[in-house]
């Protein structure tokens, strides 16, 4: 091929990938986002905040939403957010349980949103403390814990680590895009995770086309909103952070101690989930006596904004005792 023949060709490849960009994410806004209101507004969710300071001097950020304890129709259930994430990722959900009469329990992972670090090197087993920490604080009693991605290992760890106050505080544990053991691998984290901390990562994630480099987080239906907010909040949280909790991740092997687990456990993963495989839910279900295993045909890895009823719908049926 000629050089100009060649120049030709990447300008109309370049120019047709750009094109094919704009007409996805002008069909990822106007698909219906059930993570918004009746006024197109990004749902919200107001309660009375609370702190927790750890025993390595962390302080965790995050509020109680809903009924008042004595007075929750549907219980208390208590939300532990993924890996560079906020506790903003389960509002969809959580707005919706707080409908139903639940009392709800959003926090921070320490190093996340307004939470801070503590000394203590990251880690799951850490995450899992920290959880009951929270536990603890907010009194909660005969509460679902569910938790998603990072989250879901935090309450693993909280279900291994701490049996004690999980058979005083737990009624029922819902593991949502997580797994056991064995995560190989995670957008944008490039061989080790290196990339992690690499400035022209961020400045790309921040331009125009940072939502559309995230597509593989989320399943069959893209809805952009829901990129940008993974966008916003992986942004958000120090490179040192994300580094350091994405080895941790790589690192943990929570297996051995599941067989025992005293809660009834469900566990829900979407069958498009590029982040946490789906043999890797069937893995932690298989590890757990009795677990039952949702998959969601279609879904991501983001199932509190892609699938907040379907979520919401399993917690509901942990804390009235159902069956998923």
């Amino acid at each position: 091929m000629k050089p100009a023949a060649g120049v030709a060709v990447a300008v109309v490849t370049a120019a047709a990938a750009t094109t094919a960009s704009v007409l996805a994410i002008r069909r990822w806004k106007n698909a219906p986002d059930p993570c918004l209101d009746g006024g197109g507004q990004p749902l919200a969710l107001t309660g009375e905040p609370f702190k927790v300071e750890t025993n390595d001097g962390a302080v965790l950020d995050g509020i109680v939403a809903g009924a008042p304890d004595s007075s929750a129709s549907a219980g208390t259930v208590v939300l532990s957010h993924c890996w560079t994430g906020s506790r903003s990722v389960w509002v969809p959900v959580a707005v919706r349980l707080v409908e139903q009469g639940c009392r709800v329990v959003l926090y921070d992972q320490r190093g996340h949103g307004a939470s801070t670090l503590g000394t203590s090197t990251p880690s799951v087993a850490r995450i899992g403390a920290d959880l009951a920490a929270v536990l603890e604080a907010v009194d909660a009693r005969d509460a679902v814990v569910a938790g998603h991605s990072m989250g879901g290992m935090a309450v693993q760890a909280l279900a291994v680590d701490h049996p004690f106050v999980v058979a005083e505080r737990v009624r029922s544990l819902v593991l949502v895009s997580t797994a056991a053991a064995q995560i190989v691998g995670w957008p944008l984290a490039g061989a080790g995770g290196l990339t992690l901390g690499n400035p022209f990562v961020e400045r790309v994630l921040r331009g125009p086309a940072g939502p559309a480099l995230l597509r593989t987080t989320v399943g069959r239906s893209p809805r952009h909103g829901h990129l940008v907010a993974t966008r916003d909040t992986f942004v958000a949280t120090s490179p040192d952070v994300r580094l350091a909790f994405f080895r941790a991740i790589r690192a943990m092997d929570l297996r051995s101690g599941l067989a025992s687990v005293p809660v009834p456990v469900s566990v829900v993963n979407g069958s498009r989930d590029l982040l946490i495989l789906p043999r890797r839910a069937r893995a932690l279900a298989g590890a757990v006596a009795g677990a039952r295993l949702v998959e969601v045909p279609g879904a991501g890895h983001m199932l509190p904004f892609e699938e907040p009823d379907l979520v919401a719908g399993l917690i509901l049926d942990a804390a009235r005792g159902g069956q998923p």
